[in-house]
Formats: C-alpha cells, structure tokens, sequence
C-alpha cells in the first residue's frame, strides 16, 4: 500500500513562504523584464519613474521591434521585412528559417485575400527554391499551399494556418530574433519562472496535500484536499 501523504495545513504553509525573503529590487528587475522584453515599452517607462528600476535595454529600440511585431501580426509582411532590414540586414541573413516562416506567411496572407494566382507564383518562385536547399522547410510549404485546395481554406483540417495564432506565432518568432541580435534574452523570465511553479506544485502533489495555486491568474492558495 501506497505511503498516505503528508497534510501540510494553510497555517504551516503561509509560515513557510513568509519565512522565504524576496528582495523588492528582484520583483521590480523581474517586473521590469517582463515589459520590455515583450514590448510593453510606455509602461516600462511609467514603471521605471515610479519604481526606480533601470533596464539594460534601451527603451527607444523597443518602438520599433514592436513596429516590426505590430506589422506581423497585421498581415503586412513586406512591410515586417523591410522593417527588420532596416534595423540589422545581419538578421534574415544569418536566419534563414525566420526569413522562410516570414516569406510563409506573406503566402499565407495572399491566401487569405484571396489572391490565389500571386499566391500560387509567389510560391513556386520564393518559396519552392527554399524548400529545396532546405528540405525541413518542404513539409511546413506543403501544408501551407495545400490551403488552396479547399473552397473554403478557413474550415479546412489546416485552417489554423490562417488564424490569429499563427500571425502571433511568426511575431513572436522574430521579436526573439531581434532581441537575440542585440544581445538580449529572447524570452521573459517570467514565464519560465511560472513554469517552474507547476512543475514544483507536480512533483509535491506526489508526496504531500497542501495549499496549493490552482489558478495562476489570481495566485491564491486553495486548501489541500484530505
């Protein structure tokens, strides 16, 4: 028979967590992270004057990655290259799987518009070469140009291609890659940090029943099931 789990009481818990100390700086550095890795740069300045948290990153760049993003996940993707360019040529150069999923999803977009002979020559003349000096980029064209041959590409078993998700996908794809050139992490710490939570939360529910965080949104402490 399987050991019972130890019962750890909200009372026992929240002396535990108090009695971990988390500087002020640390939260602020970490807050202060979160906005400008992920663009958020007017609140990064109000933070910054309010809290007196500095960042590594110069606030004036972050206006035109997001420029770069916003144009993505507008659908306008010459406009996101001509953007990225503008910035560091060195950065669709040397990524060659970030310019073939921004050159996919301009072919995506001529799709959605119902551009289909462009799309169909955009493909075969941008697209096709790609794929064949790199052959782990054939099977993401296939599935792509395969979206022309539904009447209706948008309730199709492949019609995420042309949702929301996949704009944002591709966005964020090259907000890393812009980060990354200037030396940057390319991810918030703060989602990593979360991760761990429910990773940690996971392995203790195996040997004990506690308060635990149910609902990451809100935070709060749910008592342990007996």
């Amino acid at each position: 028979m399987a050991a019972s789990k130890k019962v750890v009481t909200r009372e026992e818990w929240e002396k535990k967590l108090n009695d971990v100390k988390i500087r002020k700086k640390d939260m602020n550095n970490m807050v202060m992270n979160f906005l400008v890795t992920e663009g958020f740069s007017e609140v990064a300045e109000k933070f910054r004057n309010e809290s007196g948290t500095d960042s590594d990153m110069d606030l004036a760049t972050i206006a035109d990655r997001m420029a770069v993003k916003d144009a993505v996940q507008r659908g306008n993707i010459e406009d996101a290259i001509k953007k990225v360019n503008d910035s560091n040529l060195e950065i669709l150069d040397t990524n060659p799987q970030l310019f073939f999923h921004l050159q996919q999803q301009r072919l995506i977009e001529l799709i959605r518009d119902g551009k289909i002979e462009e799309a169909l020559e955009f493909a075969r003349e941008e697209l096709a070469p790609r794929g064949e000096e790199n052959p782990s980029f054939l099977g993401e064209l296939e599935r792509t140009v395969a979206l022309l041959a539904f009447k209706d590409a948008y309730k199709c078993p492949i019609g995420e291609l042309l949702g929301t998700s996949q704009r944002l996908k591709t966005a964020s794809e090259v907000n890393a890659a812009i980060l990354t050139s200037q030396g940057h992490e390319k991810d918030p710490k703060l989602p990593s940090l979360l991760k761990m939570l429910i990773w940690s939360q996971n392995q203790l529910d195996e040997k004990a029943a506690y308060p635990r965080i149910n609902d990451l949104s809100k935070g709060t402490l749910e008592d342990p099931v007996v």
